[in-house]
């Protein structure tokens, strides 16, 4: 589907770039976080998403714009593992200059899971499963729509078992929907990106690579 899929890892020097970036930011994050407990419930799950794209690598090589777009979610995600995503700077600006009551930047990186990594998950299915047509766009919101409903669910979990910690992990605020609104934020992220994907291939129907621009960049 995208170029730039056949580089061997020694070669893939973009590639290299995001994780040596990512690396240096994580460590970064690890220096005194709010909260150090949480810090490592929360940063657990890049560096599970890191393990399993590096043992797969040599099965299926996603282009580097989807590892861009992966890692751009990442780095957000430990941004907000770092301040317990309830006091972020980006939460005190908010409340700051509009009064909330409410940390928001959850309910920011709940949309750019669905927003950013959809496009990932379409490559893999077109390319891996050759789906093609209405289903290649259905397809990756649902599975966006299910890791979210996943992770709601190892949220629960954690706060059984973390008891205070695991409180904090879940984040609801007060909200009693606040599991239905951060799965539906993923989906409309999602939903927004495949709708702009087929947008886009509907005006271009022989470009296969709406992100050319971007994977020259990472050539």
């Amino acid at each position: 589907m995208l170029t730039n899929l056949n580089i061997p890892f020694s070669r893939n020097w973009p590639l290299h770039l995001m994780i040596f970036v990512f690396a240096v930011y994580w460590g970064f994050t690890a220096i005194a976080p709010t909260d150090r407990i949480q810090w490592l419930m929360e940063s657990i799950l890049p560096v599970l998403v890191v393990l399993v794209l590096a043992f797969t690598y040599k099965v299926f090589r996603f282009s580097n714009a989807s590892y861009l777009l992966m890692f751009i979610f990442l780095c957000l995600h430990t941004y907000g593992a770092h301040y317990t995503y309830q006091g972020t700077p980006f939460d005190k600006w908010l409340k700051a200059s509009f009064h909330s009551h409410r940390s928001y930047y959850d309910r920011v990186v709940h949309f750019t899971f669905g927003l950013l990594w959809a496009y990932p998950f379409r490559e893999l299915l077109t390319r891996a499963a050759g789906q093609r047509g209405f289903w290649s766009y259905v397809i990756p919101a649902a599975v966006v729509f299910s890791c979210s409903a996943c992770f709601e669910i190892i949220e629960m979990v954690a706060a059984f078992v973390a008891g205070q910690h695991g409180e904090e992990y879940v984040g609801l605020q007060g909200d009693v929907f606040d599991t239905q609104k951060d799965m539906g934020l993923g989906l409309a992220g999602a939903v927004i990106s495949m709708g702009i994907l087929a947008w886009y291939l509907h005006g271009h129907p022989t470009d296969d690579n709406p992100l050319k621009g971007i994977e020259k960049k990472l050539k």
